[in-house]
């Protein structure tokens, strides 16, 4: 019955991308395809932003770290060319410096060790059926809603402004950014090899790899879980460069992610009855236009809603999904992280997509700015994590 099973998934979302046509237009249905494409190689390859993070601070397992870094020079590679001979019909991740960006990463890095997922981590994990993140995605929404109010307060504190290497030229911007991942992937292989790589840590990766809907299981485990990088980070990386770039061309804008969830909380608090007249940011353009208009006919919201459904297929492509249910304990931390978590992606201009991937693929400064801060936060996270247990 498994042919069955996957002809019945992949039929169900080619209808969905159908509906969102006729509803809201083609470019919009080719958004909800590119949302499936997403969440089915964030599921099927394992491809998590807080689990590679984590796996080198608690291991030392530099692998999640080495594909991000592939993730970032693939999709700058595609990326900054584009934009730059685009003659402004493409726009980059470009955002200010400033003090809200410092504080609002560090923030946003820890709570999200502590809720299990970054944005696309909970909205593929709730996708796939992970009760914790389930739980977590209305308090992300919540935080995103209120954050995203409080925004313009945050950015009147001050800061720098913007540092777009772009305006000097692609090839030096691509460049850059090329150097200063390999700097990054050089220095977590460096802490690698002086760290002893424990079974536990080889152990770990092979259930991972073994669980990837897109990587046959591994014979054996590998005696070191640094030794070679697993076919999932890679395979991952290069599926993920290609569809932002896509998304790029089709949307106009670099993938995002919280700016939708944000959009399902206004709504709902609009439905509750909430008024965006007079806020700072939801009441004003364009932002107003968004709570004005269809749910689908927002760029963000669309692309989600297509990912949480690439997600609920991968995880099924193989039979049915196994979620261990969290104690109360820690699903009452990862809701409140949940909440910190959307408040924080507000105040530094997104989250590990928007932001982290977003920002470096486009050359911007804040994107280096927001990984350091936001690993910071992470180290921090885990340790709180690490308490609570789970």
């Amino acid at each position: 019955m498994r042919w069955f099973t996957r002809l019945f998934l992949v039929v169900g979302g080619l209808a969905g991308v159908l509906a969102v046509m006729l509803a809201a237009g083609v470019r919009q249905g080719l958004l909800a395809l590119l949302g499936i494409g997403f969440g089915a190689v964030l599921q099927g390859a394992r491809f998590g932003f807080t689990t590679g993070w984590r796996d080198f601070i608690e291991r030392r397992d530099p692998q999640g770290l080495w594909a991000q870094m592939l993730l970032m020079v693939l999709a700058a590679a595609v990326s900054l060319p584009l934009i730059a001979g685009s003659g402004g019909e493409l726009v980059g991740a470009v955002a200010p410096l400033t003090i809200s960006l410092v504080l609002g990463a560090f923030l946003f890095g820890a709570a999200m060790q502590l809720a299990d997922g970054c944005g696309s981590g909970t909205l593929y994990k709730a996708g796939a059926g992970a009760p914790l993140s389930f739980a977590v995605l209305p308090t992300f929404a919540l935080g995103s809603f209120v954050g995203a109010s409080h925004q313009p307060g945050w950015i009147a504190l001050g800061g720098l402004p913007a540092v777009d290497l772009l305006a000097f030229g692609w090839p030096l911007a691509l460049a850059i950014t090329v150097l200063a991942c390999g700097l990054v992937a050089w220095l977590a292989g460096r802490a690698a090899q002086r760290t002893p790589a424990s079974p536990q840590a080889a152990a770990m990766q092979s259930v991972r790899t073994a669980t990837a809907s897109f990587v046959a299981a591994p014979v054996a485990a590998a005696p070191r879980a640094a030794a070679g990088w697993s076919r999932h980070w890679w395979l991952g990386a290069l599926l993920l460069a290609a569809l932002y770039g896509l998304h790029l061309i089709v949307a106009g804008q670099p993938w995002g992610i919280v700016y939708g969830i944000g959009v399902w909380g206004a709504k709902i608090a609009t439905a509750l009855g909430w008024s965006a007249v007079g806020d700072p940011f939801w009441g004003v353009d364009p932002h107003a236009v968004r709570l004005a208009e269809p749910l689908l006919a927002d760029v963000t919201s669309v692309t989600n809603l297509g990912l949480i459904y690439g997600a609920l297929a991968a995880s099924r492509w193989n039979g049915p999904a196994d979620f261990k249910v969290p104690s109360s304990r820690r699903l009452i931390a990862a809701c409140i992280a949940g909440l910190v978590m959307g408040y924080s992606s507000r105040m530094a201009f997104g989250c590990n997509v928007g932001a982290y991937l977003g920002g470096i693929a486009s050359a911007s400064l804040h994107g280096w700015v927001w990984f350091a801060l936001a690993f910071a936060g992470s180290m921090l996270g885990v340790r709180i994590r690490q308490r609570i247990g789970g």
